[in-house]
């Protein structure tokens, strides 16, 4: 996968040190897909009865998006999967325990928490959002998206999804708290991969974000997910014009709360700016795992988990 900017990062901006210089991408004569904005509570709203009714799923190319208003007493399913389940915890999320063959592993913190292949499921203690990634091809959940109709057919200018190399050591249950990770301003955000996801927990913005300090950029060949899960979020979206005129797109200025997810398709130009007063958070999600992220030395900190091609 590859990146391009299209304009210049802020020079205290972490990613203006990232290669600029891209290897060839897919068709250039491709038809560009849209962006897509879900509110999650409008899909599932926050007082259903069951997690069922609690339960939003939405979709991007290579991975499916799980997000649940999740109840004291919940006990969330993951069915029998071919690829790693990957778990998002927040601030406001409940403490889970993870229940496979191997035995229970109760999570207590926020951050990521990777889960092996196989069944599994997730039983709740406590109220707050739960937000699980699994890979688009498994079966059991690859019909179950909002928006599967807009993945009928593969977009051809998204990277298809090829596993990363298997963890180091034996197959478990991961955790990685956000609170063992120091902060570094040299750093872009708090990154972790599996196999199959790439997940930047960004950290806190207080406020708006300053609107003469925008990073707008385009990728070449992949999407990229941003999960809105406090504050809200304008998020800025420019097409680029193909030779076709009648498929141009007016820019697009699509304010969206939270929980929400904008789905942001490659090669638009975008960025996305808080406004909330108070605090704004996003989580950045990628799939596969993003190249020029992973060769920057201690951006990825589990990557002596999860070893690059």
């Amino acid at each position: 996968m590859n990146e391009r900017d299209t304009t210049v990062y802020a020079k205290d901006d972490p990613r203006s040190s990232l290669a600029t210089a891209p290897a060839p991408g897919p068709d250039g004569s491709a038809a560009i897909a849209a962006a897509q904005y879900v509110d999650f509570r409008q899909l599932a709203p926050a007082d259903g009865t069951t997690a069922e009714e609690r339960t939003a799923i939405v979709r991007a190319q290579n991975v499916i998006l799980v997000h649940t208003e999740a109840r004291t007493g919940d006990d969330l399913d993951n069915g029998t999967l071919d690829g790693e389940l990957a778990v998002i915890l927040t601030d406001d999320s409940p403490v889970i325990s993870v229940h496979t063959a191997a035995g229970t592993t109760p999570v207590n913190d926020p951050g990521l928490v990777v889960v092996p292949p196989g069944a599994s499921h997730l039983s709740v203690q406590g109220d707050g959002p739960v937000l699980r990634l699994i890979e688009a091809g498994e079966p059991e959940w690859r019909d179950r998206a909002a928006n599967a109709e807009a993945y009928a057919q593969d977009h051809p200018r998204v990277a298809p999804l090829h596993r990363w190399p298997e963890p180091v050591g034996e197959s478990a249950v991961r955790h990685y708290p956000l609170a063992k990770v120091p902060d570094d301003p040299d750093r872009f955000g708090r990154i972790f991969r599996t196999r199959a996801f790439m997940v930047n927990f960004l950290p806190p913005q207080h406020g708006p974000r300053d609107p003469r300090k925008l990073s707008p950029h385009t990728h070449d060949d992949f999407e990229q997910l941003s999960v809105a899960v406090r504050g809200s979020y304008i998020h800025h979206i420019r097409t680029p014009w193909l030779n076709d005129s009648t498929a141009w797109r007016d820019d697009e200025h699509v304010r969206l709360g939270s929980p929400s997810v904008a789905i942001i398709p490659p090669p638009a130009v975008h960025t996305s700016a808080a406004d909330d007063p108070g605090v704004n958070q996003l989580i950045d999600i990628f799939s596969p795992p993003r190249v020029d992220f992973s060769q920057k030395p201690g951006w990825v900190l589990n990557a002596d988990d999860y070893p690059m091609p």
